[in-house]
């Protein structure tokens, strides 16, 4: 796909002007989000409009002017070519999703993941997701396993919205129940105790939210799926500093490490590391 967009792009642009183009970008639906360097910021519409007719399954361009931040993990986006619409339609794994790309987070970056996860799970267990988005791993878990539940959990008034109607949208409300709070407070107050896997993907923060994880956990224990980001010199090294931070974030507890791998590269030399973690009580 990379190479894709610097040929669409260097048909147009000086050789090294595509050449500079970062060398990742996102399609959702039919919006393209793309981050451009600043020497081609002045040309960053007629960019735009190339990519729309070039990829005529797209509809909008956008530009990534900010990272993702604050509490509820949003990203500032420029409208640079097409439809100015940042509601949109996303499929994938069978399900279909409505997604604001400005009020809430997504990314499609972690499909392989959400399908990686869903296939672990059995028909009868009780799912917590605790940060929870627009439902993608929640409602994916669902649809693939037809007696599972999932308490689907987010601080974002405008994404647990959404997780409302994308469990509607793909027959799963009366098992994915979307709950709008910060997760700490949720599980102590009203899911303690009730669950066979955890989901924390929040990279950023789950190391804050390990106690309450195990607290959502059955007195038998279970899995959570830990993410977290590893500053590293490449993959191999952010496993190994991965699993040391893990073993230090779950010293209080008797844990068994099942799994482990590299998601994605967030940034250089900075690592999106998921590991499946099961916790004895």
């Amino acid at each position: 796909m990379a190479r894709m967009l610097k040929t669409i792009l260097s048909q147009t642009l000086e050789a090294e002007e595509a050449a500079s183009m970062y060398s990742s970008f996102d399609i959702i639906g039919s919006v393209v989000i793309i981050k451009i360097p600043e020497p081609l910021a002045t040309k960053k519409n007629l960019i735009g409009k190339i990519i729309l007719d070039e990829i005529k399954s797209v509809k909008s361009v956008f530009a990534q002017v900010s990272s993702v931040k604050g509490d509820y993990r949003l990203r500032c986006l420029e409208h640079i070519a097409g439809e100015n619409d940042t509601l949109v339609e996303y499929k994938e794994h069978g399900c279909r999703f409505k997604v604001d790309l400005v009020n809430t987070y997504f990314s499609p970056r972690l499909s392989t993941e959400r399908l990686r996860v869903a296939n672990l799970v059995s028909d009868n267990e009780v799912v917590t997701n605790m940060f929870a988005g627009v439902g993608t791993f929640s409602i994916i878990m669902a649809r693939m396993h037809s007696r599972c539940k999932v308490y689907s959990i987010d601080i974002n008034p405008a994404a647990i919205e959404l997780s409302h109607h994308n469990s509607k949208l793909n027959g799963v409300e009366s098992r994915v129940v979307s709950i709008l709070g910060d997760a700490r407070e949720i599980i102590s107050k009203e899911i303690q105790l009730q669950s066979d896997r955890v989901l924390m993907p929040l990279p950023e923060k789950a190391h804050e939210y390990v106690d309450c994880a195990v607290e959502a956990l059955r007195d038998r224990g279970g899995i959570i799926h830990y993410f977290a980001h590893v500053k590293a010199l490449g993959k191999k090294y952010a496993l190994e500093q991965s699993l040391l931070d893990v073993k230090s974030v779950f010293s209080n507890y008797d844990t068994e490490i099942q799994f482990s791998r590299v998601v994605r590269e967030v940034g250089p030399r900075m690592y999106q590391v998921v590991t499946d973690i099961y916790v004895h009580k």
